[in-house]
């Protein structure tokens, strides 16, 4: 009983802590990535290429219709992004849009050049829609707003080149040479960004990359950007532009979440299952060796459910001590967790691991132990109901 209180102790707080580990890390992903490219991205006008012929008999009695489907055709980019920000701005579930310009261009400074991808966009904006603004580590935000000519780098980029904030740099894009002035250096933790993305004022933006129209993207923010899957295609008809959610997105990743908690639960109930078998050969041996006395308690007036409460009994002390044990065990863990340092840079920053406090966790992993515990119980309680007194004593039993 020992080694199965302990299994069971173990099997619910290894299972709570592995599932608040990647339940973190997964939240934590997703406010990366929404603080980054936004709930939402309207891009590339929608036109439907559908012919549709129709020939029917002289006296309507037949006919038959002919269709064509080629497909959809995307016009690249946004030719009207005023009119489509009014229009987004209509959806009640709409918190921010921010009109983006992107290209590539040949960075020049501290004698290096290196290949970028300038962003366009209006500050003030791009903040409702981004945490542009917070993700700021050297520099101000502020001297950006200020310099027309003002450039935010990323910080592996600006790492590469040697470049710090006040330093003079060249972009060259479409055959155009502009100088800008590095205003600040930000991190958003995700290397593929913060080693070619650098942002310009979107005046500028349309100078150097000749877009005097037009923009490349919006950025939407949501209220609830859990709803970003159902609202890109409801826009997507209205708007008659393709709308991608960040679900969309970061499919790939959200998959490899998802499989890691399931293989992670899967791997911590094992466990908790040997644990069950552990009870049930326990009460099992027990029935064998109390056969006599449990002939002795059927004889002075124990009914069946009696002796099989009995037996059930010490099955639930053993789960509700364990689970109990179990939830502190996790909470202790999880806390020592956050503490531990560790540097993770990748898909997103961090210098702690991170957890999700939810009580569902605990709850899961009370209801399978609790399954597996009651079912390794029963069966043994179920034989200890079955002993005859009159056999025990004829020893025929």
């Amino acid at each position: 009983m020992a080694m199965t209180l302990a299994g069971i102790i173990f099997g619910v707080g290894f299972f709570v802590v592995t599932q608040a580990q990647t339940s973190g890390f997964e939240t934590f992903f997703t406010k990366t990535i929404l603080g980054v490219n936004g709930a939402l991205r309207v891009q590339d006008k929608l036109q439907d290429t559908f012919q549709s012929l129709v020939a029917e008999g002289g006296d309507n009695s037949s006919g038959f219709k002919v269709k064509v489907t080629e497909g959809k055709k995307y016009i690249a980019g946004v030719q009207f992004p005023r009119e489509l920000t009014v229009a987004l701005q209509r959806f009640n579930e709409v918190r921010g849009v921010s009109e983006v310009i992107r290209g590539t261009a040949l960075l020049r400074g501290n004698f290096r050049e290196i290949d970028c991808r300038p962003y366009g966009i209006n500050l003030e904006n791009h903040i409702r829609v981004s945490n542009l603004e917070s993700q700021v580590t050297v520099g101000t935000i502020k001297s950006f707003r200020e310099n027309p000519y003002g450039l935010l780098i990323g910080s592996r980029l600006a790492s590469k080149a040697n470049l710090a904030p006040g330093d003079p740099i060249i972009l060259e894009s479409s055959g155009k040479t502009m100088r800008f002035r590095i205003s600040a250096i930000y991190e958003t933790g995700i290397d593929q960004i913060d080693k070619v993305r650098v942002f310009i004022h979107l005046p500028a933006a349309r100078s150097l990359m000749q877009k005097p129209f037009g923009a490349s993207f919006l950025q939407v923010n949501l209220v609830d950007p859990f709803r970003a899957e159902a609202l890109a295609d409801h826009m997507t008809v209205i708007l008659r532009h393709h709308v991608a959610s960040w679900q969309e997105r970061e499919r790939s990743w959200l998959e490899v979440f998802r499989a890691l908690k399931i293989s992670s639960g899967i791997t911590v109930s094992i466990i908790i299952f040997i644990s069950g078998l552990g009870m049930f050969s326990t009460l099992a041996i027990t029935v064998m060796e109390k056969k006599r006395d449990i002939a002795i308690l059927r004889s002075i007036g124990y009914s069946k459910n009696d002796i099989s409460q009995i037996f059930l009994l010490q099955g639930v002390v053993v789960l509700t001590l364990g689970v109990i044990l179990g939830w502190i065990f996790a909470i202790v863990s999880t806390y020592t967790l956050t503490k531990l340092p560790i540097r993770i840079r990748g898909i997103f920053s961090t210098d702690s691991f991170v957890v999700e406090w939810s009580i569902w966790h605990y709850i899961i992993a009370a209801a399978i132990a609790s399954v597996m515990v009651l079912i390794a119980s029963y069966f043994p309680a179920k034989n200890a109901a079955k002993v005859e007194p009159a056999n025990i004593i004829r020893g025929t039993g």
